[in-house]
């Protein structure tokens, strides 16, 4: 029986010494997942074909550079097209505005020479039927131009709010500005300190006289005031003057010359000239009955 040749046992490899590293050598070796490398692949491969990324950058800014043009182009047109439609409307503006100042500058003349005619046919009636009292009268109506001594007031805004005309500067605060009841008190307060006429910028005042406001203008018998504003009062110069000045209202205008900058200055003149204030329209008083009877002038009727 024959003996069967032994079997020889061949020992197992040993294990390499990195065997137990194999996940970081896995991670060294292939350090890009499949997906991120097939897709820098197709980005490659597509970036061979296409444009370069350069010049795409260059084209888009052309791109928007002509669109910018484009539109700058047309919106110039398009105002060189509407310019002279503007220019037109506005000229023909300019041409109503002028013509209808005209219209009321013409007016205007039309009412003060009718004013005029009617103060004349007054001043007639007066001088006829009044006899010596005609003159006195009129003068206390300020039917008349008057002159002779008295003082010249003149008052304008603050240096902050002066312009290139009335009431100009919106940004200074009213305190700066002369205003109606200012204008108010400056006549009355020449009134009660012996005057025996005002006028204002040329502006006579009677008893039928109103100074207000109109916006930011002062108004004298619905005329508006330019500054700076000259006040004009008959009566005896220095007396007056210094009656004014130590009156309520002098020193109200002093206060305001201290306190808001308020330009003021009054000296007395040797002589003044006051216009005829227009002609009054007597609407409510009536002569009294019996007045004037006894001389057998004397209608009943009242005046209108």
């Amino acid at each position: 029986m024959s003996q069967q040749p032994p079997v020889r046992r061949t020992a197992p490899p040993s294990p390499r010494p990195d065997a137990s590293m194999s996940l970081l050598t896995n991670v060294m070796h292939h350090s890009l997942d499949e997906g991120y490398a097939e897709a820098a692949a197709r980005r490659e491969a597509e970036g061979g074909e296409g444009l370069p990324t350069r010049l795409r950058a260059k084209l888009g800014l052309a791109a928007a550079l002509l669109l910018a043009a484009v539109v700058v182009t047309l919106g110039a047109a398009q105002a060189r097209i509407s310019a002279p439609t503007l220019a037109k409307e506005r000229q023909q503006l300019i041409d109503r505005i002028n013509r209808e100042s005209s219209d009321a500058d013409a007016l205007q003349k039309n009412v003060d020479t009718l004013r005029n005619a009617v103060g004349n046919k007054q001043r007639d009636v007066l001088q006829k039927h009044g006899g010596d009292k005609a003159d006195l009268v009129a003068l206390l109506a300020g039917a008349t131009a008057v002159q002779g001594p008295g003082v010249k007031l003149v008052v304008d805004d603050a240096k902050q709010s002066s312009g290139n005309g009335p009431r100009e500067s919106s940004g200074f605060s009213d305190t700066g500005r002369v205003r109606d009841r200012d204008m108010q008190r400056i006549v009355n307060g020449l009134w009660q300190s012996g005057a025996e006429a005002v006028a204002v910028n040329g502006q006579r005042l009677t008893a039928l006289s109103a100074i207000r406001a109109a916006g930011d203008a002062i108004l004298v018998d619905n005329k508006p005031l330019v500054p700076p504003y000259t006040v004009l009062a008959i009566g005896d110069g220095e007396r007056l003057s210094t009656a004014f000045q130590n009156s309520a209202d002098g020193l109200y205008l002093r206060a305001l010359q201290q306190n808001y900058g308020i330009r003021t200055s009054i000296s007395a003149q040797s002589e003044v000239r006051l216009p005829a204030a227009p002609s009054l329209i007597v609407r409510t008083a009536k002569p009294q009955e019996g007045a004037v009877a006894e001389r057998g002038t004397d209608t009943g009727k009242g005046t209108s």
